[in-house]
């Protein structure tokens, strides 16, 4: 089968497409050919090893796993023996956890793995487009920062792929939005349903008057100490991005002061959870509560063209890879 190999860290040309062999499902797994998956700037930072902190996970001196990608959606080619939740021919979407795998044409996972069937009102790259970027924002949002109807809430970074489903995941939940995107991205925030957009080429953010009960900085590039002061008394700072102020920001606002920065780490979240939250999106995708938001689409032998897209920082929504 071909796949998207790497044996070394570096830039996105260490990328490079491959025959491997193809796998063959345990008792308890299933084969899925895989139609769609997703480039995305966790993506990237593993690729790089950078922060050096990833290596812990993901190998110290070369990647343990040599083929990348997590989001995947596809069909189920064969199952094991004792697989009972799934057949074949089943549309599923899912993740592939540690192992990483999705940038190929095939990949075995455990049937209780992070796996459900697919909506059936998107195609396969709509599919992986969504909880790319969902299935990030979500914990966030609703476990972390136990959003509520009624609130306030500002998403920094809002056009990018975590961003553009943390506004509409919040909408849903019933909070009052305020989307901080460049001028180009405007329109699109406010079309996923914000109810108020800061353009930030033209205003910075951190200092406007108003208070926000959450701050989501789906980017990572501010920092708690600057956005401290718009939070309401008990608000909450939040930000996937792992730095070098944010863990002891965290564990100091843990033990001192009302106001909070919190950060989850979704990617190390169980399979069992993750498939919970799965058949929660499907069910948000279906009744049309989200809707996915695709900059641009690559085939799989264009994927080091992809993540060089990606590492623009520049892009609206996800990108998708398709094979």
């Amino acid at each position: 089968m071909k796949a998207i190999v790497y044996q070394k860290y570096g830039s996105p040309d260490v990328l490079k497409l491959k025959e491997v062999a193809k796998p063959t499902p345990k008792d308890n797994e299933v084969l899925i050919r895989i139609y769609a998956t997703a480039a995305t700037t966790a993506e990237c930072a593993l690729r790089k090893g950078d922060p050096f902190v990833t290596r812990f996970f993901t190998g110290l001196l070369r990647p343990k796993h040599t083929i990348p990608g997590s989001e995947l959606a596809g069909e189920i080619e064969a199952v094991g023996k004792n697989v009972s939740l799934f057949k074949k021919g089943d549309q599923v979407f899912g993740a592939s956890g540690a192992d990483f795998g999705a940038h190929a044409e095939y990949i075995c996972l455990p049937e209780e793995g992070a796996l459900a069937i697919k909506p059936n009102n998107m195609t396969y790259g709509e599919t992986v487009a969504i909880y790319e970027g969902a299935l990030t924002a979500l914990p966030f949002l609703r476990d972390t920062a136990n959003i509520q109807s009624g609130q306030k809430i500002l998403i920094n970074g809002a056009s990018g792929s975590v961003g553009t489903a943390a506004v509409q995941l919040a909408k849903y939940f019933g909070a009052e939005v305020t989307g901080v995107c460049s001028t180009t991205n405007l329109e699109l925030i406010k079309s996923l349903g914000a109810d108020k957009v800061i353009d930030y080429t033209k205003e910075d953010f951190t200092k406007t008057s108003q208070n926000y009960d959450i701050i989501f900085d789906a980017v990572g590039k501010s920092s708690f100490s600057r956005c401290k002061n718009l939070l309401k008394k008990r608000g909450v700072y939040l930000s996937p991005t792992l730095t070098l102020m944010i863990i002891p920001q965290m564990l100091w606002t843990s033990k001192i002061g009302s106001k909070k920065a919190k950060i989850e780490y979704t990617g190390l979240r169980s399979s069992s959870e993750k498939m919970k939250d799965l058949i929660f999106l499907k069910e948000l995708i279906e009744t049309g509560k989200i809707k996915p938001t695709i900059d641009k689409r690559y085939p799989l032998e264009q994927s080091s063209q992809a993540y060089k897209y990606v590492e623009t920082g520049h892009k609206k929504g996800n990108v998708v890879i398709t094979l």
